[in-house]
């Protein structure tokens, strides 16, 4: 009995490393698989992008992440949060552009204030050479070229003043007419707009999930 295990024993282990070397091998295979690599060339192709939804209707933005890599992931991280969900544009001026995104503009009792929200932080400029024309976004701020927090503009005119003074950092790729709709409504002094111009929500997505 002992003779035949040892006989066994001898016959089968060439057979189970023979077994092992497959597994391996198909394991490997399945890590250089061509599908796997297209995927993943297919997501770096798939970039994201804002979908911003208004009370006028959808405005989507794609970024330029050459030019302003760390206000775009601030942007994203605060629309990923929620934080711009019930904001508004409260700053409107017909031929120059649309201001939103001040937290202070979700709360009616403290219409005094908005237009001086912020995070609770600041980030750090980041002029860029592409310019300010129409449907750019850019990021608004105080004085203090490194003040920008969470407000933003979309150009509705061409203002080239602002080259290299303000954070630029993507365009708008769709909803031209709904950017249209909230630059000309009606305003009055300090040039809010007499009806609010709701900012429902911002969505970053993939842009191949964007018709």
């Amino acid at each position: 009995m002992q003779i035949t295990m040892k006989y066994l024993k001898c016959c089968l282990s060439p057979l189970i490393g023979l077994a092992l070397a497959g597994v391996f091998a198909q394991f490997s295979a399945r890590a250089a698989d061509p599908a796997d690599s297209a995927a993943t060339a297919a997501k770096a192709d798939d970039p994201e992008v804002a979908v911003i939804t208004t009370s006028e209707g959808t405005m989507v933005i794609q970024f330029w992440t050459d030019a302003a890599p760390k206000t775009i992931a601030n942007f994203k991280k605060l629309a990923k949060e929620g934080f711009y969900d019930g904001t508004c544009f409260h700053r409107v001026i017909k031929g120059f552009m649309i201001q939103g995104g001040d937290p202070n503009t979700k709360d009616a009792s403290k219409e005094a204030m908005w237009g001086m929200g912020d995070p609770g932080y600041k980030i750090d400029a980041e002029f860029n050479d592409h310019p300010h024309v129409r449907g750019v976004i850019s990021m608004a701020r105080s004085s203090d070229p490194n003040s920008a927090g969470c407000q933003f503009f979309i150009c509705h005119g061409d203002p080239s003043f602002l080259d290299h003074k303000y954070t630029t950092f993507g365009k708008l790729i769709k909803g031209d007419d709904v950017l249209e709709k909230i630059a000309t409504t009606p305003t009055h002094p300090q040039d809010r707009p007499n009806k609010r111009m709701d900012v429902v929500s911002i969505k970053i997505v993939a842009i191949s999930s964007v018709k």
